[in-house]
């Protein structure tokens, strides 16, 4: 076992084999749906939920992690000789995952206080690979033997510096969450209408309505041209595969290099933007918070 152990949880829409590469620990939200439970990442697959939003009845609900989910975790990192375990959680002002992990860690410590074992949480203020990314970056520098102390602050410092564009091309599911009003969801739906969303330190801004799927595109990819940091990586987050190509034609275009990968959003993402959004992760400049 390794002397440290990472975590997140499973909005960091890593896939499997990246996860399974740098030993990212990942704890899956638990998601209910037309009166049945599932546990993401478990259950289906991503492209199979997107299925099962179209035809359900019902919109979709998740459940945080829970402090004894962590307790149960941190216990097992004790004991197999784990001697620093970094948590990055999901945006800590939109679950309480984050707060739950903080608890179990007081718990633990108190329980255990003959454990030499340290315990970092930091928040992401993100989902989706926003999230995940720099999970793995973080992972790669522990493994070449960087203090832990310097990763924290390598999170803190990105994680002030990544951007999310997205956009939903129905908005019955992302009505629930309150980002647009029933009238204006179903109005957009008639019309075509489609939100452009920042998500930036976990707050949630509709910055325009465009009209057309075409145009949206084009504003989607405008908007991250116009804000982020020349030459940096970006990633392009898709709910369905059917989007995947025309996203990639129009960013590389625009950038002048392609993405760092194209990946499906995850099932407790698509739980709060519907089974057709698409979304832009970049870095772009420093936010004082």
């Amino acid at each position: 076992m390794s002397r440290f152990a990472v975590m997140t949880d499973s909005t960091c829409d890593l896939p499997d084999e990246l996860a399974q590469n740098h030993h990212i620990d990942i704890l899956c939200f638990k998601i209910a749906l037309d009166g049945e439970g599932y546990t993401e990442r478990v259950d289906f697959t991503p492209e199979q939920f997107c299925e099962m939003l179209r035809n359900a009845k019902g919109l979709p609900t998740t459940s945080q992690i829970t402090q004894f989910e962590f307790f149960e975790r941190f216990e097992e990192y004790d004991r197999q000789g784990v001697e620093e375990v970094l948590y990055v959680s999901i945006n800590a002002g939109g679950s309480g995952t984050n707060a739950a992990a903080h608890a179990a860690a007081e718990q633990f410590h108190e329980e255990h206080p003959n454990s030499a074992m340290r315990i970092f949480i930091v928040d992401s203020h993100a989902y989706s690979m926003a999230q995940g990314a720099p999970v793995v970056e973080a992972a790669k520098r522990l493994e070449a033997g960087e203090p832990m102390e310097k990763v924290v602050a390598y999170l803190e410092d990105i994680y002030a510096r990544i951007e999310i564009v997205l956009t939903a091309y129905t908005l019955k599911v992302i009505r629930k969450s309150g980002r647009v009003s029933a009238a204006a969801a179903i109005a957009g739906d008639l019309l075509g209408i489609h939100p452009i969303f920042t998500l930036n330190d976990g707050v949630s801004q509709v910055v325009k309505k465009i009209r057309g799927d075409r145009a949206v595109l084009t504003a989607m990819v405008d908007m991250m041209k116009s804000r982020m940091v020349a030459g940096s990586p970006y990633y392009i987050a898709v709910s369905d595969r059917k989007y995947a190509e025309e996203y990639t034609r129009a960013c590389t275009e625009k950038v002048g290099y392609g993405p760092v990968s194209v990946f499906v959003l995850g099932c407790a993402v698509l739980s709060n933007t519907g089974p057709d959004a698409v979304g832009l992760i970049y870095e772009g400049q420093k936010r004082e918070r």
